[in-house]
């Protein structure tokens, strides 16, 4: 491993859908970010919250309806959003996710 660089070949292999559920595993961190993927069942979600920090959301895989705000968005592999600090936000999963959430911190 080097510690110049993180490497990772495909992010929907890094976590595993649980039945159900939603599976969260921090992939990296250090003093300016914080990557977490996420892995949501059908129907699984993230009820609405507010995150202190500006975050940028990737859909990796899967159909998931993402609420910004007031906004409502139908998200789709290759969905990409950023949200300023303290924005009110939720995430509901129509099939199968693969989300990267990026915390930017500074």
């Amino acid at each position: 491993m080097n510690p110049s660089y993180l490497f990772i070949d495909n992010l929907s292999q890094e976590v595993e859908i649980p039945k159900n559920g939603i599976l969260s595993r921090t992939l990296y961190g250090d003093d300016q970010v914080k990557v977490v993927l996420f892995g949501f069942d059908t129907g699984q979600e993230l009820s609405s919250h507010t995150a202190a920090t500006a975050a940028l959301i990737h859909i990796v895989k899967g159909e998931a309806r993402l609420t910004l705000g007031g906004d409502v968005m139908e998200a789709r592999e290759g969905t990409w959003a950023r949200m300023a600090p303290q924005l009110e936000h939720a995430v509901y999963a129509k099939t199968p996710v693969v989300m990267l959430l990026l915390l930017l911190k500074s």
